[in-house]
């Protein structure tokens, strides 16, 4: 288990080197291209399997960078719809995970 998780991390930080972004945030990005539409937070929390609050944070960091904006709902006020802006569109089409060193642990899943 130790393994695993050290092979995560060092892959993770590789990552953001390279892309300035968390593998949490590259979700969320994807979770948000895969859609094509305005969704919620619950609906990024859905597809990327991270607890809402923890998702709530990661929104908040990607919304910080310009990769993603947010939008009230047009019949309900109260709720929050997220897309990708246009650097956020860009960011992710510049994802190649043949510029990060991918542990030898991890590359039988990806």
């Amino acid at each position: 288990m130790r393994d695993i998780y050290k092979a995560l991390s060092i892959f993770e930080t590789a990552f953001e080197e390279v892309y300035g972004i968390s593998l949490n945030e590259a979700m969320v990005l994807c979770a948000l291209r895969e859609a094509g539409k305005e969704i919620t937070s619950t609906a990024i929390a859905e597809r990327t399997e991270m607890a809402p609050s923890h998702t709530s944070k990661v929104i908040r960091a990607v919304e910080d960078k310009g990769l993603i904006r947010r939008a009230l709902g047009e019949v309900d006020k109260r709720q929050m719809y997220f897309s990708l802006t246009e650097a956020g569109k860009k960011r992710l089409n510049e994802l190649d995970l043949d510029k990060v060193e991918i542990p030898e642990m991890l590359k039988p899943l990806i």
